[in-house]
């Protein structure tokens, strides 16, 4: 049997900052006895609550099976422990599969040998059974396995969720650095909008913080889009039991109130981008999306604001970054009356450059590179 048959227990992969927030979705999905680990949560979780925890999680970014976990000291015993698996159980000749790893403070140094020595053992044992391999696949895999290695511990795993769960399947337009979709979830759980002041975000560039906000807003399950899922393979998939929590889960969903939506953008390209996105989702077209610069939106008032602000290129162009965000204050501060404002930092550097008091500052990761999340109240 593999480890997690035995044990029930899986983990989740999360970003840096956000694991508190993510124990606390994890329960309200089902799992149970959830601990904190080094960018993950441990769970326990039935079948039920694994589909739905990889169906409607915003912010976790991978759902792991632990197949083995064991003592590596070398990738000689790495190679032989990982072949003794039974591997007949979830591959066969007609099923394709991709290996990625991760090590850290262990005598085998580099992730990409690792993964080679796992790939090469699940191959030599179909070849040594009946002559033929499963082939790879490293962009749309049957099965994905995860080696981590940490401190000389081996663990093996399925990719139950078969892939990044921050890819949604609604952003099929993007435009220079977008964000990746499961901090955007993060940004709004942080802010805890609810749906009782109107959301606008005037740097919407493709739509994701909105498209995240329409599918808080909504409960629109996270995975809704996604065509599949690893837990699809596994020996015990049950698909009566997944038909349920997908038909619970989608028969939550609500309507997206007239106005409470909108964003503009200063390029036509990125606010084509964000419609043609949003509008892949469930009632995404009742989004509001115009071509405007921040500088002319005359006067806001009563509203929660959720905006990152470009930066590269498209700032190069306007001027520079440090009058960048010297108008962004003194538009906060002079058209923002009654309003709440959270701005997102990819670079918290430029935090100095606003002269506003904020409520608090968040340090919250962007596929591994620090953000900040600040919190201004006028």
């Amino acid at each position: 049997m593999f480890t997690y048959q035995k044990t029930s227990r899986y983990y989740a992969l999360i970003g840096k900052g956000l694991e508190e927030h993510g124990a606390e979705e994890l329960t309200q999905l089902g799992a149970l006895d959830i601990k904190t680990g080094f960018h993950c949560l441990y769970f326990n979780a039935d079948q039920a609550s694994l589909y739905r925890v990889n169906y409607m999680t915003r912010l976790c970014s991978r759902i792991l099976a632990p197949l083995l976990s064991f003592d590596c000291h070398s990738s000689k015993y790495l190679y032989k422990t990982a072949k003794k698996i039974d591997w007949t159980q979830l591959l066969n000749n007609d099923r394709t599969f991709a290996v990625s790893a991760s090590v850290a403070d262990s005598k085998i140094k580099h992730s990409q040998y690792a993964a080679l020595c796992l790939k090469d053992a699940v191959v030599d044992q179909f070849r040594e059974l009946d002559g033929s391999r499963p082939s790879i696949d490293k962009r749309t895999p049957d099965i994905l396995l995860h080696l981590r290695i940490e401190r000389n511990r081996a663990t093996i795993s399925l990719d139950t969720s078969g892939g990044s769960l921050h890819r949604r399947g609604y952003r099929q337009t993007s435009v220079e650095a977008p964000m990746h979709e499961t901090l955007a979830a993060a940004i709004i759980r942080l802010s805890g909008w609810d749906g009782e002041t109107p959301l606008i975000d005037p740097m919407c560039g493709s739509g994701t913080i909105l498209s995240e906000a329409l599918m808080h807003y909504c409960r629109i399950p996270a995975a809704y889009l996604r065509k599949h899922f690893g837990f699809e393979l596994m020996p015990e998939f049950d698909e009566k039991i997944w038909n349920k929590v997908k038909t619970e889960e989608n028969g939550r969903m609500r309507r997206l109130p007239k106005g409470l939506l909108s964003g503009s953008d200063i390029s036509p390209e990125a606010v084509e981008a964000a419609q043609e996105n949003s509008r892949l989702l469930p009632f995404g077209d009742k989004i509001i999306f115009k071509k405007k610069s921040f500088q002319d939106i005359s006067q806001l008032e009563n509203v929660t604001i959720i905006t990152n602000p470009p930066y590269g290129i498209r700032l190069k162009q306007d001027g520079g970054m440090v009058r960048f965000m010297r108008e962004l204050s003194d538009f906060f501060k002079h058209h923002c009356r009654k309003s709440t404002v959270y701005l997102y930092l990819g670079k918290p550097q430029l935090a100095e450059h606003i002269s506003l008091k904020p409520s608090w500052k968040k340090d919250v990761m962007n596929g591994g590179l620090e953000g900040q999340l600040i919190k201004y109240k006028f």
